[in-house]
């Protein structure tokens, strides 16, 4: 192993490589909370091992140390001096790994396969310590290097369309969109797929907490979230295990923070049977100057951190939980779930967003994944810098916890801030005032030659001594093996066209009912109930509809519409095709709002990227998103990828799931997807195929998944879009829903069963009323149209290109959805049928979720109560100690933060 001065610190050097950062109360004096203040951390007495202690490696090193005899004299050399032995601080340091080169260190058990770690080594210019291996070890695994999938993901940036609204894209915590002269937007969509197989209460729940941090980071208030999920078969015992706990959390922590859940998805597939995928989308609203960066910049900055003490629940959690598939082996090795606490995130929100207001920061960045460990390197290696910093500072809840523990811990509600010494004060009283625990734990250093390094000292000694690119920018990228599967060709030739179709009235009728009732199709109101989607006030559209729609400005009116999409069994076909169709569903759930789709977001869920024909399926579906949001004109502003769904050899459909935001100008003119007057004529926009194959009804009815999706048309789905738009700024549209999963027949179901109208359907002449019924060709819409404009709406459609088909008219209220002369189904018959499905399979286990969730939220309360009554008395002993200055910059902040939260949003 080649070393060099550089690359080697031995601790006993003067300077900022050998000694522990100046305390942060050295810099501001008295500005640390007393809970906060480690206590004088010494290194222990070198102390020589007792005879029963030693051991054949202790003789090894021992004669190793031995100093030996010079060529010229024969007399000895001199021995320098020995580094600290494990025995003699009980620690691994800088020091001590510097002088063991050849110990052995568990990487592989780690994750790291054995050229990252000569990698690292080649990086550190020695073995790396301890706690430097289980940073590399996190920070270099698949959930946070993104080291299979970064080769691909290129793609998004070099096809990316122009966008002036664009204020952060990827790379960022999330992506920003402006929307006004004042106002931007930020949103993004995460998975927390394996935690929530493993516990999936706290698993979903600190999904959520997670995903709404990320929003916090950018410096926007989070206004709304929504989960797209998916379970195995709904009668499984697996799923009756995992969806009552998932469902509970999502509710639970959202409805703590306040925030409504406003959309997403419930799908059931046997795929995901031990492998749930549970994805969390979150929206957040800023003022345009209020945004926010992760870079840890300024020399003599301290470095803060704030929100809940650090524990031992969750270390290696996400970031370790999903870099490997399960397997039969893995029970003992999955380590422990994060837990949350909705309450402590709340008042961190609060605090952040007064924090801001007042200029205070000058970096923040979330604790999430890898903890600490991704925190300080990525502020850092964003800001080109280095940073010193204190571990013996950082509030534990555990005393006996040691520092790879709380480097690794996902311990939530916890965020980084980079802040000047001058503020420091008063960043500490907002924290106290919101009952926050704050503690600054270092400080940013100028980069030296070669760059900046990341310096950790524990007990008076250095533990860590990195280069903070390293970890953040520098992992190992792969361009694994990819193969088309096998079975491929024997699937495409299997089309669902061929199987046996009904086409007698009674067997149509049954297939109605049958379809409305499946698991996928059925009403979703069991798990919405459990949601507060209107809280805030804010909320206009909601889930049943096709997309979420919130205000966000109170004086205009201008609002934001979100939907997110995905169908595994599309992309199992084609993943190049099925991920443009998840794009354009999502594209035309928003558009039927009559809002205008201005930019995309992705959580893309595949299996092990070690098997070749999965690393082919990722390949293909990011390069077909890639290219439809270039030929919609929308950029990808940010995302995640989700690998190791899978259990053993049994991987996940490939399932990427795409959230597209839309612009309202006005939601008082946002179209609801609900039949509302009895005699406006109906209208069915867009194309009808002979295409079934990955369609609902050939999963259901047939257990079937085989053939070619339905045709994409991106250029037909912006048209229609187009015609939407407009006919909702005139005024044309009552209602609108979108035509995907079990086709027209759905979509009549929905949009009757919504506000309780019937209609009256003519089929147009050609295709077999069937295929009419359940075929999921893509850019379609149903629409009903106000009385009077049927005229103007159809020359509309016609000069925009868009074949629109009149199909008959809405009834009145608690009638019938009749089809000419096929079928009558009266609503009640179809809403008993559609509304008895989810709580037959899951009502009994929901009321027992619901009881041992409500106790964990009034435990969490009290502990969170207990945690603020002790931080507020904590935080009054030090605002009476930081006197009369930090009292005035506290009055001054308090002036302008009144002032800034005027702003919508703030």
């Amino acid at each position: 192993m080649t070393t060099t001065p550089e690359t080697i610190v031995d601790g006993s050097d003067s300077g900022p490589a050998g000694e522990p950062p100046e305390t942060p109360e050295a810099k501001a004096t008295d500005a640390q909370a007393p809970e906060a203040q480690a206590p004088e951390a010494q290194a222990p007495e070198a102390q020589a091992p007792e005879a029963t202690d030693t051991t054949a490696e202790d003789v090894e090193e021992a004669e190793a140390a031995e100093p030996a005899e010079t060529e010229s004299t024969g007399e000895p050399a001199p021995a320098p001096a020995p580094a600290p032995t494990w025995k003699e601080v009980g620690f691994d340091t800088v020091a001590r790994a510097t002088g063991t080169p050849f110990e052995h260190q568990p990487f592989l058990e780690l994750g790291l396969q054995d050229d990252e770690h000569a990698k690292i080594e080649q990086i550190l210019g020695r073995r790396p310590t301890e706690s430097e291996l289980a940073m590399y070890s996190i920070m270099w695994s698949e959930h946070c290097s993104y080291k299979s999938s970064k080769l691909h993901l290129r793609q998004f940036g070099e096809k990316a369309p122009r966008s002036e609204r664009l204020l952060a894209g990827i790379g960022e915590n999330a992506g920003v969109v402006r929307v006004s002269d004042r106002l931007a937007v930020t949103f993004k969509v995460e998975s927390h797929n394996h935690p929530s197989f493993v516990e999936p209460y706290q698993g979903a729940a600190t999904g959520v907490g997670g995903i709404v941090r990320d929003i916090l980071a950018m410096g926007a208030r989070p206004i709304a979230v929504m989960d797209p999920l998916r379970f195995g078969a709904a009668d499984h015992e697996d799923t009756r295990r995992v969806l009552p706990g998932v469902i509970a959390g999502v509710g639970g922590y959202g409805n703590c923070l306040g925030l409504p859940n406003i959309g997403g998805e419930v799908v059931f597939d046997e795929c995901y049977r031990g492998n749930p995928l549970v994805n969390a989308l979150c929206v957040g609203v800023l003022p345009v100057g209020r945004l926010q960066s992760k870079a840890a910049t300024g020399p003599g900055n301290l470095v803060v951190l704030i929100g809940a003490k650090t524990g031992r629940d969750g270390i290696g959690g996400v970031s370790v939980l999903a870099s490997a598939t399960f397997d039969a082996e893995s029970e003992q090795r999955r380590p422990s779930v994060q837990v949350g606490d909705p309450f402590m995130e709340k008042l961190l929100i609060e605090a952040c967003l007064e924090i801001y207001d007042a200029g205070l920061v000058v970096g923040i960045q979330d604790l999430g994944g890898a903890g600490l460990t991704c925190a300080l390197a990525e502020t850092a290696a964003a800001g080109g810098t280095g940073m010193s910093v204190n571990l013996d500072l950082v509030p534990l809840r555990e005393a006996s916890m040691d520092p790879p523990e709380v480097l690794a811990s996902e311990s939530q509600e916890r965020m980084l801030l980079i802040v000047t010494p001058d503020n420091l004060p008063v960043v500490l009283s907002i924290c106290s005032r919101w009952g926050v625990l704050a503690t600054a734990i270092g400080e940013v250093v100028a980069p030296e030659v070669g760059g900046g390094r990341l310096r950790i000292w524990w007990r008076n000694e250095l533990i860590v001594d990195v280069p903070p690119g390293s970890l953040a920018d520098d992992g190992p990228v792969y361009a694994r093996p990819m193969r088309e599967p096998a079975d491929r060709i024997l699937l495409l030739a299997d089309r669902a066209e061929t199987l046996p179709q009904p086409s007698a009235a009674d067997e149509l009728r049954a297939t109605v009912l049958r379809m409305a009732a499946s698991p996928n199709l059925c009403d979703k109101t069991w798990v919405t109930e459990q949601y507060d989607r209107y809280v805030l006030g804010n909320t206009v559209l909601a889930q049943p509809e096709d997309a979420g729609v919130l205000r966000i400005d109170e004086r205009s009116g201008l609002g934001v519409a979100l939907s997110v999409d995905g169908n595994g069994r599309f992309a199992r076909l084609d993943p190049y095709t099925g991920a443009k169709l998840a794009l354009a569903e999502a594209y035309r759930n928003v558009a039927v709002t009559g809002a205008i789709p201005v930019a995309v977001t992705n959580c893309l869920n595949f299996g092990s990227p070690e098997d070749p024909g999965v690393m082919w399926q990722f390949a293909e579906a990011v390069r077909g998103l890639a290219d439809g949001c270039q030929e919609l004109g929308i950029p990808v502003t940010g995302g995640n990828v989700s690998f190791y769904n899978q259990t053993g050899t049994m991987a996940i459909h490939p399932t990427p799931v795409v959230g597209v935001l839309g612009l309202l100008a006005n939601v008082a003119a946002r179209v609801p997807m609900g039949f509302a007057n009895a005699g406006d004529p109906i209208f069915i926009l867009g194309e009808t195929r002979d295409e079934l194959s990955g369609s609902e009804w050939a999963h259901v009815t047939h257990g079937h998944l085989g053939g070619t999706p339905p045709t994409v048309d991106l250029a037909a789905e912006q048209r229609l879009a187009g015609v939407l738009a407009e006919a909702a700024r005139v005024g044309h549209l009552a209602a609108a829903h979108d035509l995907s999963d079990g086709g027209l027949a759905q979509a009549l179901v929905e949009a009757c069963l919504r506000r309780g109208f019937g209609a009256q359907i003519t089929l147009p002449d050609g295709l077999p009323p069937f295929v009419q019924l359940f075929s999921e060709s893509a850019a379609r819409v149903l629409v009903s149209v106000s009385r009077g404009q049927e005229a103007a709406f159809a020359a509309l459609a016609a000069e925009r290109g868009v074949p629109c088909a009149a199909l008959g008219a809405v009834r009145a209220p608690s009638s019938v959805l009749a089809v000419e002369g096929l079928f009558d189904i009266p609503l009640d018959e179809l809403r008993e049928a559609h509304t008895g499905t989810l709580p037959a399979l899951f009502g009994e286990l929901a009321s027992r979720t619901g009881e041992q969730s409500g106790e964990l939220a009034s435990r969490t309360r009290e502990q969170s109560g207990e945690l603020a009554s002790r931080t507020g008395e904590q935080s009054g002993e030090l605002a009476s100690r930081t006197g009369e200055q930090s009292g005035e910059l506290a009055s001054r902040t308090g002036e302008l933060s009144g002032e800034l939260a005027t702003e919508p949003g703030s």
